[in-house]
C-alpha cells in the first residue's frame, strides 16, 4: 500500500475512519467529519492568531491548579455520537481540530489527543470556514454532547456562546461584544472583559 503524503491521493467520495487517518502523512491539515475529508483553511490572519493567543493565555492563567486543561490546535479530538458506544479507531469517523478546547475529563486524553467531547470548544471564524463552523461543526458538537461552544467572529468583533440544554440541543445563551464582560458557563468564576479576548 502506497504512503499517503498528499491530499490528492485521497478519494473525496470515499468514507474514511480514524484508523485510516492515523496512516496518513500529510503536510496539509485535514479534519475527518463523518468519514468525509475536509481540508482546513490555512490560518494566516493576524487577528486569528491574536484571538487564539489571548484566549489561550486567559485559560492558562485561570486553569493553573485546577483539574481541567486547555489545548490549542493542532490537537486531534475524536468525536462520536454520545448515544453510541463504538470507540475503536476503525469505528470512529470524525476527527476535528478545534482552535481551542477545554477538557476536564483527563482520563480520555491519550498520546493522540482526546477521545470524546471536550467540555468547551472555541472556534475562531475565518471568511472561508464560517459555513463549516456554524453549521457542520455546530451539529457535530451538539450530537457529541459538548456542554459549551463559543464561536468568535473577529470580523464582526463578537463572540456567540452556545450551551447544551437538558434535551441535548444547543441554545444561544448570549452574544458578547467589545464592551461586554464575558462569563463562561461551565467555569462560573471565569469572567473577562471582551477586550481581553478580541484586543490586539
Amino acid at each position: 500500500m502506497d504512503k499517503i503524503t498528499d491530499i490528492s491521493q485521497l478519494d473525496s467520495h470515499k468514507l474514511y475512519s480514524y484508523a485510516d487517518y492515523l496512516t496518513w502523512q500529510l503536510e496539509q491539515t485535514v479534519e475527518l467529519i463523518k468519514g468525509k475529508i475536509f481540508q482546513m483553511s490555512p490560518v494566516s490572519k493576524v487577528k486569528h492568531h491574536n484571538i487564539s493567543f489571548n484566549i489561550s493565555g486567559l485559560f492558562y492563567n485561570y486553569l493553573k491548579g485546577k483539574n481541567c486543561k486547555a489545548f490549542a490546535a493542532p490537537f486531534d479530538v475524536r468525536l462520536y455520537n454520545k448515544k453510541e458506544s463504538t470507540l475503536t479507531n476503525q469505528d470512529i469517523t470524525t476527527v476535528v481540530q478545534p482552535d481551542i478546547c477545554v477538557i476536564c475529563d483527563l482520563d480520555k486524553l491519550d498520546e493522540n489527543g482526546y477521545l470524546g467531547a471536550p467540555d468547551l470548544v472555541i472556534e475562531i471564524l475565518l471568511k472561508g470556514n464560517s459555513k463549516k463552523e456554524l453549521r457542520i461543526k455546530y451539529e457535530l458538537y451538539e450530537e457529541s454532547g459538548m456542554q459549551e461552544y463559543w464561536v468568535t467572529d473577529h470580523e464582526r468583533e463578537h463572540l456567540q456562546q452556545f450551551i447544551l440544554n437538558e434535551e441535548g440541543s444547543f441554545y444561544l445563551k448570549k452574544t458578547y461584544f467589545n464592551e461586554d464582560t464575558f462569563y463562561a458557563h461551565i467555569l462560573p468564576d471565569f469572567a473577562v472583559p471582551m477586550m481581553d479576548v478580541l484586543g490586539e
